[in-house]
């Protein structure tokens, strides 16, 4: 994961970054360090919703990029976040039903931001992605977006499930990409729609797994028996932009 045009490092830029409001996704601060710039930079990150994490000094020299760290860097996001009520504004606004991506647990930058480019081409309102354990707004998903996530809002959530359980109650269902589900060519993929897609290696977690309505598969006639998932949300999600779009006349 490649985080380099968007490293912060030292005390003072690090605390004015914050005090700017620039989005930090995650921070690190070395081991045992409690003086007051470090306590400073604590209270500001704490009103944030940035992941914090203590590390030693060894893991902070193999992050540093100048060597001049002092004990603190921060990863700051590319691009700034939306909430998940922007998105539900934007099918508002436009007239449609709400579409929504979920990506729960896509750690390749290269692949968040080509779904999110994807998303934008089928025209699905909004990707939701999770706050940990999955890539981030990076430098390098920004520039696989081409450009799309100036058009299309990501909404970084602490937890996938209960955010379903919300968006349930706005009308949304959703249908998990899965190798056990119904073929996506049999499936109503019309209406209100949440697709959830899962992460590269571990696929669907359990708890958002239990939180989805149906289940569909991408049917494939080869001799291996997976989809890239970027490639996977890809077919699924122009399925559904088939069955939701409306005949020209």
């Amino acid at each position: 994961m490649s985080y380099e045009e968007f490293t912060i490092e030292g005390r003072n830029p690090v605390l004015e970054a914050l005090r700017a409001g620039k989005t930090i996704d995650k921070l690190f601060i070395q081991d045992g360090c409690q003086d007051g710039p470090i306590r400073s930079i604590l209270r500001e990150a704490k009103r944030t919703d940035c992941i914090i994490s203590f590390v030693s000094k060894d893991r902070l020299d193999r992050m540093s990029e100048n060597g001049k760290h002092q004990g603190v860097i921060a990863y700051a996001a590319a691009y700034d976040y939306a909430e998940v009520s922007d998105i539900l504004k934007l099918a508002k606004t436009r007239n449609e039903d709400p579409f929504i991506i979920i990506l729960d647990g896509i750690e390749d930058p290269h692949n968040l931001g080509a779904m999110i480019r994807t998303a934008n081409l089928v025209g699905a309102h909004g990707v939701i992605i999770p706050k940990r354990r999955a890539a981030g707004l990076t430098a390098t998903a920004v520039k696989a977006s081409a450009g799309a996530v100036n058009f299309t809002p990501v909404a970084k959530v602490t937890n996938i499930a209960r955010t379903m359980e919300e968006l349930k109650k706005e009308g949304l269902w959703f249908v998990c990409a899965d190798m056990s589900g119904e073929e996506m060519y049999k499936t109503n993929l019309k209406g209100p729609i949440g697709l959830v897609i899962g992460s590269e290696g571990e696929g669907v977690s359990r708890l958002v797994k239990e939180k989805c309505d149906y289940m569909a598969r991408v049917p494939m006639r080869g001799d291996i028996d997976s989809l890239n998932a970027s490639v996977a949300m890809g077919v699924l999600a122009y399925e559904i932009f088939r069955q939701r779009r409306k005949p020209e006349i």
